[in-house]
């Protein structure tokens, strides 16, 4: 679940009682890319480049689930992290197979992770270039069994960090993009 906030200090002080782990600031840079044969803003997929802690990652997001929390299955791969041009070569490559770059985003991330209930949870504390400062809240269930429990999870971290339901952004940080530019 991704929530918009006017800063980040309320809920950082919030994850710091919950003996939340700090991870360190990192600059994030992500290229979407737009499938050469079928529509992914109507499939509701996405295809990623992340560089960030001087590593490149590549990850699948497949089609939103129905449900309170934004869910999808996604599947990332790291790239060769010893290359400095692996965002740049891994960008060539799928540009040469069809596949078109149509947005990209800067930000910046502090990650805190949490232990609920034996649930592992990530709290990212995000300022994205142009569009705000946001707050998501996620986990990854290993199985379809487990995720009705996982999203309770989220939701209860959720309002344990006073994120409430108005501050909900249920739009993903490419959709934003892409409205910014009047795509």
């Amino acid at each position: 679940m991704k929530f918009r906030v006017a800063d980040h200090d309320q809920v950082e002080a919030r994850l710091r009682e919950a003996r939340a782990v700090a991870a360190p600031a990192c600059a994030q840079t992500d290229v979407y890319f737009q499938h050469p044969a079928r529509d992914f803003a109507l499939t509701r997929e996405a295809l990623r480049l992340r560089l960030a802690d001087g590593r490149t990652r590549i990850t699948y997001k497949g089609p939103k689930l129905a449900g309170p929390t934004k869910t999808r299955e996604e599947i990332e791969l790291d790239l060769d992290s010893e290359a400095e041009n692996t965002l740049e070569s891994a960008t060539t490559m799928l540009v040469r197979l069809g596949f078109q770059p149509i947005a990209t985003l800067r930000k910046t991330r502090r990650a805190f992770t949490l232990s609920l209930q034996g649930q592992t949870l990530e709290v990212a504390l995000d300022d994205a270039s142009d569009l705000g400062r946001f707050v998501e809240v996620e986990t990854i269930a290993d199985s379809a069994e487990n995720l009705p429990a996982a999203r309770q999870k989220v939701l209860d971290v959720a309002a344990r960090l006073g994120l409430e339901p108005s501050m909900l952004e249920p739009r993903s940080y490419l959709s934003m993009r892409l409205e910014q530019s009047g795509r």
